[in-house]
């Protein structure tokens, strides 16, 4: 079955909640659907299954273990942030973890796989920019109600505040999307056309943390998710002062359809002028130690 490219015209109001999570992606019959849905700061546990797209990435590097999260976007292929792989040699072995709900338990119905990272190529370690990463599977996967693409929302196991310990079950939270301009101006600049922020700007208490990098911001339209960011940076942890910043997938269709090859994901049409921040809430889930997405049927947001 193939991935259906889809289409469609989103202005983001009153209403529509912005979720970040790590996902996996899917074929266009399960794209972005988490059948078993009815966190990162602030948030609660996330039920198993509720978010199919989120993958667990396990890392070796200097001194032992590194944690990150990602999506899957089909059935080969997931995506996370590059800051993730900064300095890693093919030698060093990727472990992806999907359809994981527990760090610690046992999980009846996860899958693993190695990957190879390829790392956008101009990603830039000091201003963040450019922050996104592919990773191929070691081999296919095939689509669970535990293991499935995404449209939009964020996931991981990463630590529930800034320097605190990771949980051992996947979180998740709800947090709205912060305009270019509100963002920009909290950081002092640095913020680029590649980038998308969220959090409780003012007020704090919620936000992806340690372990949440490359855990995917996502989206609800209907009965579908889009992801729309890649978690990549901030100043702490859900500060009332920094949102977080997510690297705008929008921005790299092209750079994605050109590594991937055949068997794209989906891509969506986002309208937003961004000149507000907006009231509508993006979920984010956090696993406890490092937090992968696979991405089944994902879809970008463009603006």
């Amino acid at each position: 079955m193939d991935v259906t490219t889809i289409k469609l015209s989103f202005h983001i109001s009153c209403g529509y909640y912005i979720i970040l999570i790590l996902t996996l992606s899917f074929l266009s019959s399960v794209c972005g659907q988490a059948p078993l849905n009815n966190k990162i700061v602030g948030g609660e546990a996330a039920t198993a299954g509720a978010w199919p797209w989120q993958v667990s990435l396990h890392i070796t590097c200097d001194g032992g273990l590194c944690y990150c999260g990602g999506s899957l976007i089909n059935k080969d292929w997931v995506l996370s942030a590059a800051h993730c792989f900064q300095g890693h040699s093919s030698s060093r072995t990727i472990q992806i973890y999907l359809g994981r709900q527990s760090q610690s338990e046992s999980n009846p119905n996860e899958v693993l796989r190695t990957a190879s990272a390829t790392i956008h190529p101009n990603y830039n370690s000091l201003t963040h920019d450019n922050d996104i990463a592919l990773l191929h599977l070691s081999s296919s996967v095939t689509f669970t109600d535990y293991i499935k693409p995404v449209y939009s929302w964020v996931t991981g196991w990463g630590a529930l505040q800034s320097g605190g310990p990771f949980p051992d079950i996947l979180q998740e939270v709800m947090i709205p999307v912060v305009s270019s301009r509100d963002c920009y101006n909290a950081y002092g600049g640095g913020i680029t056309s590649n980038m998308i922020c969220a959090g409780l700007l003012n007020e704090g208490g919620k936000d992806s943390c340690q372990g949440d990098s490359g855990g995917p911001l996502v989206t609800r339209n209907g009965s579908l998710w889009i992801q729309s960011g890649v978690v990549s940076f901030g100043d702490g942890c859900a500060d009332r002062r920094y949102p977080g910043v997510y690297t705008r997938v929008s921005q790299y269709q092209g750079w994605i359809t050109y590594t991937i090859g055949s068997n794209p994901p989906g891509f969506v049409k986002f309208n937003n002028s961004g000149s507000r921040s907006s009231s509508n809430l993006l979920l984010i889930l956090i696993s406890l130690t490092f937090s992968i997405i696979p991405f089944i049927c994902s879809l970008y947001l463009s603006s």
